[in-house]
This record gives structure tokens, C-alpha cells and sequence, in this order.
């Protein structure tokens, strides 16, 4: 058995959760149509998490010791391209999660808590030591909370000022998992450095994180003097989800005439688009750890409140329409990919394969809107925007959605500074600092972000 997580249970006739079955359907990218299979030992590169409880049978005993072999199997099991960094530490990182997917299943079964619970209490991050270079600040900014990093020494003149959103899907992450590399980018480019703690989806509902993102980056537009920053020297910043964010205010703050303009957008791995999830990137790295290419769709559907038996549909786009798909493809298409990133494959996807369902497109249309698709936007608006520093990472899934994004903007006369990270993966940023359990990549991102920020 290929990729099997399993919890073993004393019981006769083993049947499968609802959970169980939701996860083996993500792993297929399949809708989770008809009756739950009784035995899932035949199904291969299955995700298999058998019921824990049953109302029939109370003498259920759950043996986990076979619940942590099979996480080993996991650890051994795992593909991974040639040339990723660090493959050892990747495994490990990758089986740590598939762990936390697993135990999520159970706990949210059992009512306990679920994945995005689990991936919260993961991803805080360990407690960084005082720094005394630095004055770190609880605010709130029109009634969002931010993290304000203060260089303590005196300043020649007035400092760059950025903001920063960090990634998570919009339903987890928090500023404390970035806690060293913002101070490192506030030290070492000198440097007003303020992260939002925007409210997570889904209990959040979309579209407020990008309304509190907004507010936070009105806020400190209009009060630079209040920090020291120069007005002229502001720039927006993510990773990530956080990098979605980051494009979509530069392109809201575009028109105002009330604020300073932008410097600069700086964009990390952003996911852009949810339109095409047949680019070269969403094929190459499917099954790259630890974003896999079903896992954006699923999380997307968590962060909008919606069914996320849509997946299947949304890889195969059957969400969108037959006009805007004809509309869309002038951005986002495989044909506007340079071939030096196609070459470990690439196959067009299947005609066959696309239907388009009006049912999935009523229900999942946000996709499709700007806010959630920056790279959907008008030229109108494109070439109104900042310089970009866009970074994508070889082994990434929405490594495609910059480089699109980057062909967007240079179409419109917009200056784009690219970094492309060889062996490096989706989300590797929020290691820095972390010693041993980091990975060279993300020293790399780090020190190559803190030279173009020092370039402004």
C-alpha cells in the first residue's frame, strides 16, 4: 500500500468514516459520489482512517502502534524529485503533517478538533529570545492587531516601512511563526517592520482578511511620521496566501489619491489564481510535500465556508465557465509558461476531462472574483501598480501563478525583479531562523529579500 495512513480497530466488520472517506476522496481528487467503501485494503495511494467509534460496538480498542507505523511508512514511502533541498528534513516535515492530517480526521470524528486546529497548534512556532536591537510592539491598527518591529538605533534619515502578511490559507498561521524572520528583515534592512494578525477563515468569513489587511495598510499609510517611515518607502508584502493579499491591496490602493503610493509589492510564492490547476507547476509537483496539488483546492474551499467535495470539480475547472475560460487564457495558460520550466513534463489537460457544471460554479464563483484572484484583474488596473519582487520555488505548485503574474506586469511596463529558488518548497520561509530544523532555501529567500528590500 502506496501513501497509508490507518488507525486499526478491534472490530469485525472495519467501516470507514465519513472523514475517512472525504480524505481518501482528496487524495484521488474525486468527488465523494455513492456509497463509502466497507473495505479500503484494494484502493492503492490511499489515506485510510478507519472509524475509532461505533454505536454498535462499544468494546472498540484503537492499537497505535499501528497508527504510528503507518506514519513511518510515510517517512519511507514519500517520492521526491531529484534536487529538492534537504530530502531527509522534507520527509520529515511531510510525514509530520500527513500525521496531523490523520490525527485532525480522528479528533474532528470524535469532536474533539480538527485539521485546521491541529495545523494552528503546529505552526505557532517556538518562543524567539528578547532581542535588544529591537522594540517589539503589540498595536492595533483600526482595530487590527500588528506586530510593529522598530530598529532601536537612531536613524540618518526616515526608514522603509513593511508590512507583512503571512501565509496559512487564510485559516492558519499566525505572526509568531514568522517571529525571526521579521525581525531579521527589520534589523538588517533597517527597518520598520509591521506584520498583520489578521482573523482566520473560516470562522472569519471571507472576504474580512483582506478588509483587515486593508485597514491595517491604510492605517499605517496615513501615520508613517507616527514610526519614523518615509512615505515614499512603503512597501506591501506576503507569503503565500499572505503574498495574495499583498497584490490584491496594491491593486485596491491603486486609484487612492488620499495616501502615498506604494514602493514596492513583494510577493512569496503567491497563489493567484483559481482558475487553471493544470499548469505545468500543479503537474510537475503534485505530490511534491507538502503542498500537494489536491491540498489547494480542499484548503481553499475551508478558508471560502464551502462544500469541499467541490475540489475534484475545481481541479478539473469544471467551475468555470465556457467564456471566461476563453477570457481567462490570455493570463493564465500553459502557452505563457517559459519552456525552461516545463521541462520536467507537461501534459494539456484531457478536453474530455472538462465539463463545466453551472451547479459548482454557483457555489464556488468567489474563486473566480478578483479579490481572490489578483491575477484576474483588468490591465487597466496592472499597469497602475508598484515595482515587484516576485519569489517561486522550484518544487511549488502555484510556482506558476508568479511567473504569470510576472509576465502580467512586465506587459504592462511594470519593473519585476524575479528569484527563483531551485529545490526549494511551498512555505519553507517560516523556518528561518530555527537552526538545524531549517533549510538552506529558506536562508536563501531571506537573504535575497533582505537585499532587494536594502535596494529600495
Amino acid at each position: 500500500m502506496n501513501d497509508c495512513i490507518f488507525i486499526h480497530v478491534d472490530q469485525d466488520d472495519v467501516q470507514m468514516s465519513n472523514a475517512s472517506w472525504e480524505l481518501y476522496c482528496l487524495e484521488h481528487g474525486t468527488q465523494p459520489d455513492g456509497k463509502m467503501p466497507t473495505d479500503m485494503m484494494d484502493l492503492p495511494d490511499a489515506i485510510k482512517v478507519h472509524r475509532l467509534l461505533n454505536a454498535s460496538s462499544p468494546e472498540i480498542k484503537v492499537k497505535p502502534a499501528l497508527f504510528l507505523g503507518a506514519i513511518c511508512h510515510q517517512y519511507f514511502t514519500a517520492v521526491l524529485p531529484p534536487g529538492i533541498d534537504q530530502p531527509l528534513k522534507v520527509r520529515f516535515y511531510h510525514t509530520f503533517f500527513m500525521a496531523i492530517v490523520a490525527l485532525g480526521i480522528v479528533l474532528d470524528y470524535l469532536g474533539l478538533n480538527n485539521i485546521v486546529g491541529l495545523l494552528r497548534l503546529a505552526t505557532k512556532g517556538l518562543p524567539a529570545w528578547w532581542d535588544s536591537a529591537l522594540l517589539i510592539q503589540n498595536q492595533e491598527f483600526d482595530g487590527v492587531r500588528v506586530r510593529v518591529y522598530q530598529p532601536k538605533k537612531p536613524a540618518a534619515q526616515k526608514r522603509k516601512g513593511l508590512l507583512y502578511f503571512h501565509g496559512g490559507a487564510g485559516t492558519y498561521g499566525c505572526i509568531h511563526s514568522y517571529e525571526r524572520v521579521l525581525r531579521h528583515f527589520a534589523k538588517e534592512t533597517d527597518s520598520v517592520v509591521v506584520a498583520v494578525g489578521y482573523n482566520l477563515g473560516p470562522e472569519n468569513p471571507y472576504p474580512n482578511q483582506y478588509t483587515e489587511c486593508l485597514k491595517a495598510t491604510v492605517h499605517f499609510m496615513k501615520n508613517p511620521e507616527s514610526f519614523g517611515v518615509d512615505q515614499n518607502r512603503i512597501i506591501i508584502s506576503g507569503d503565500s496566501c499572505g503574498a495574495n493579499f499583498a497584490a490584491r491591496i496594491c491593486q485596491l490602493l491603486a486609484d487612492r489619491t488620499d495616501l502615498p503610493k506604494v514602493h514596492a509589492q513583494l510577493l512569496i510564492y503567491p497563489a493567484l489564481q483559481g482558475v487553471d490547476f493544470y499548469l505545468p507547476s500543479y503537474q510537475q509537483n503534485r505530490r511534491v510535500p507538502i503542498m500537494w496539488r489536491e491540498f489547494v483546492p480542499y484548503f481553499a474551499c475551508l478558508y471560502l465556508r464551502k462544500d469541499v467535495s467541490l475540489r475534484a470539480d475545481i481541479l478539473e475547472s469544471r467551475h468555470v465557465p465556457e467564456d471566461l475560460k476563453r477570457k481567462y487564457s490570455k493570463w493564465v495558460s500553459a502557452d505563457l509558461i517559459p519552456e525552461e520550466f516545463k521541462t520536467r513534463g507537461y501534459k494539456p489537460q484531457d478536453p474530455a476531462l472538462y465539463r463545466f457544471k453551472p451547479q459548482v460554479y454557483e457555489q464556488i464563483k468567489e474563486v473566480l472574483d478578483v479579490t481572490f484572484s489578483p491575477l484576474l484583474v483588468e490591465d487597466a488596473v496592472i499597469r497602475k501598480l508598484p515595482q515587484a519582487y516576485i519569489l517561486i520555488c522550484e518544487f511549488d505548485v502555484v510556482r506558476d501563478d508568479g511567473l504569470l503574474y510576472k509576465k502580467r506586469l512586465e506587459d504592462n511596463g511594470i519593473p519585476v525583479t524575479l528569484c527563483h529558488i531551485k529545490g526549494g518548497i511551498h512555505g519553507v520561509l517560516s523556518l528561518f531562523g530555527y537552526g538545524i530544523f531549517s533549510f538552506p532555501s529558506a536562508e536563501l529567500i531571506g537573504k535575497d529579500i533582505t537585499k532587494f528590500i536594502q535596494s529600495l
